[in-house]
C-alpha cells in the first residue's frame, strides 16, 4: 500500500503529478493537451501556480528545451454569476 500523498500541482482542480505525467505519457506534447485531458489550468487561478511546472514536465518527459513547449491559450476567466446581478444589469424597458 502507498502512504504517501499526492502531489497536486493544480491547486483549482485537484489535478495531481501521476494525472499530468499520465496524459504526457499519452501523447500530450503541448500545456494546451495537459489542460485538455486533465483540466489543470483552467480552474480560478487560470494555471498561474500549474503552468510553469507543466511545460516543466513536458520539457523534461519530451527531452525538448523548455522555450520549445508552447505555452496555454490564454482566455478571460469565467465567473459565476447570479440571475440578480444580470437582472440589476438590465436597463428598464422603454414605455
Amino acid at each position: 500500500m502507498n502512504d504517501r500523498l499526492p502531489t497536486i500541482l493544480c491547486r483549482c482542480y485537484e489535478v495531481g503529478l501521476e494525472e499530468i505525467e499520465a496524459a504526457i505519457e499519452a501523447g500530450a506534447r503541448t500545456v494546451n493537451d495537459v489542460k485538455r485531458a486533465t483540466r489543470s489550468g483552467m480552474g480560478l487561478c487560470q494555471g498561474i501556480y500549474c503552468v510553469p511546472q507543466i511545460a516543466a514536465l513536458i520539457a523534461a518527459k519530451t527531452e525538448q528545451p523548455i522555450a520549445q513547449i508552447v505555452p496555454m491559450t490564454a482566455r478571460p476567466p469565467a465567473r459565476l454569476v447570479s440571475l440578480a446581478t444580470l437582472e440589476a444589469a438590465m436597463p428598464e424597458p422603454a414605455e
